[in-house]
């Protein structure tokens, strides 16, 4: 055997009647039959097992893993908002990605006047980054390999209209003219407002350069370049504007003042009105405001111009209570209550375009009085007599017709009544007297009036009218009105 070496150490027997020498863990001497000593080889160490598999396949799990997780916030490869490639990022970095890339684009102004250059960020643009960022994740996220390398998401921009403008204005020069704004003013002369019209200016198209960013943008270009042309530019405070604020001005002059009901108690000059008022033009939009200190001068003077006694009221009636006529109107009497607070009320209300201010008054009732009116004729004593609410106020002697022409008896009531009239001046009458003085018809041809041709009265003398001296004729005739009755008797 090539692993046996002769030992001469003597030992124990084996079970093949050899003899083993040394413990059981020193390397092993065999005496064989022969007497002849074998030492056996000291055997190898069994080998260790290998664990390389597993030192490696440790951090590679780790590495699933956490790509795993990843895959649940990123979103998938090949996405694009607008030309903003965000594949593989958190929809926050996405957000971010987005608005600094449209920040930095930029477009190349050229127009008649030069070249300029201004960036996203110059003219305020802007995109909903985070919205679009969380639409993208929502619809293509990394974890689901059928939504990688979708088509590209719109993002539209929006401009600060006011911060473009003025980034325009400062780098095209004298390509821009300001434009003139219209304006309200009170004309003296004219107790009115009127408009001064507004004057347009010009600069560069917003729409257009809102257009060629948003073009760059979408493409994923860096910059793009703009011919631009000058464009008119309307003032911010137009024209029509100013027209229709003037009208409303000018219809609250037309009306301005305190109101009780519906009467206008205390009108305010327009002029006046006008000192009260302040026309505003803010950024093209005209606002109306009123001075309160101002409106307290004339509120100060409202009890003296409001208030008022009762004012009682008279009437003509017929015997039955019938108005005939009112001789005096009534007019209810009133107290304005308190003062406080109405000059801010108003002016607030002046801001709202309303003119007319209602005033709170205490109202004291008129009473009316009645005057119940007849005129009796009595023939037999050539006398006539007003009588008011039966007692005799008024009596003369008349003349009435003579036999040939008699005054009727009867009941009548006064008709139609002319200051002056000829009388029988036409042709054929048997008489013709001209301009007879306060005519008051009471029967037919038959009526009341002047006599200036004669002074017989008592006595028979017309052609069937009742004469009276002038003075009485006229006393008559404004003291009885049409429809008051007349009694004719002997």
């Amino acid at each position: 055997m090539t692993d046996l070496a002769t030992r001469p150490d003597a030992g124990s027997d084996d079970a093949h009647g050899a003899t083993t020498v040394g413990g059981a863990t020193d390397d092993a001497t065999t005496i064989g039959d022969d007497g002849a000593s074998y030492a056996w080889a000291t055997p190898e160490p069994a080998p260790r097992k290998r664990r390389t598999a597993l030192w490696i396949g440790i951090p590679a799990g780790v590495t699933a893993l956490a790509l795993a997780a990843a895959s649940v916030v990123l979103i998938a490869p090949g996405t694009a908002v607008a030309g903003v490639g965000i594949g593989g990022l958190t929809a926050g970095a996405a957000a971010d990605a987005i608005a600094t890339r449209l920040a930095e684009t930029t477009v190349l102004v050229d127009t008649p006047e030069g070249t300029f250059t201004v960036t996203g960020a110059d003219l305020g643009a802007s995109v909903d980054a985070a919205a679009a960022a969380k639409q993208a994740f929502a619809a293509h996220p990394m974890w689901n390999p059928a939504s990688w390398f979708p088509a590209g998401i719109d993002a539209p921009i929006t401009l600060d209209d006011a911060a473009a403008e003025q980034t325009l204005r400062a780098a095209a020069g004298d390509l821009y003219v300001e434009p003139v704004d219209a304006a309200i003013a009170f004309d003296a002369a004219s107790a009115t407002y009127v408009v001064t019209d507004a004057v347009p200016g010009q600069g560069i198209d917003l729409d257009a350069v809102r257009g060629a960013l948003q073009d760059a943008f979408d493409s994923g270009a860096a910059s793009t370049t703009l011919t631009a042309d000058a464009v008119p530019v309307e003032a911010a405070a137009t024209t029509a504007e100013a027209t229709e604020t003037a009208a409303t001005l000018n219809g609250m002059l037309d009306t301005i003042g305190f109101y009780v009901g519906d009467e206008r108690a205390v009108p305010v000059d327009r002029a006046t009105a006008a000192s009260w008022l302040t026309v505003t033009d803010d950024a093209g939009t005209f606002t109306i405001s009123a001075d309160p200190a101002a409106i307290q001068t004339v509120v100060d003077g409202l009890p003296a111009a409001v208030d008022r006694a009762p004012v009682n009221a008279t009437v003509i009636t017929d015997t039955a209570g019938a108005v005939l006529r009112e001789q005096t109107a009534g007019v209810t009497g009133r107290a304005l209550e308190s003062t406080d607070g109405i000059a801010n009320r108003f002016a607030e209300m002046l801001g709202n375009g309303e003119a007319a201010f209602p005033l709170t008054v205490t109202e004291t009732p008129f009473t009316t009085t009645t005057l119940a009116r007849r005129i009796e004729v009595n023939l037999s004593t050539q006398h006539a007599y007003l009588y008011e609410n039966d007692a005799v106020v008024q009596s003369w002697a008349i003349s009435s017709g003579l036999p040939g022409s008699p005054t009727l008896p009867g009941n009548f009531r006064i008709g139609w009544k002319t200051p002056m009239q000829d009388m029988g001046c036409f042709p054929g009458a048997p008489y013709c007297t001209e301009n007879v003085p306060w005519v008051s018809y009471f029967n037919g041809d038959q009526a009341f009036h002047g006599a200036y041709w004669h002074n017989n009265f008592g006595q028979q003398m017309s052609h069937g009218c009742v004469n009276l001296p002038v003075s009485a004729a006229k006393y008559l005739y404004d003291w009885a009105p049409k429809g008051v009755q007349v009694w004719v008797h002997y």
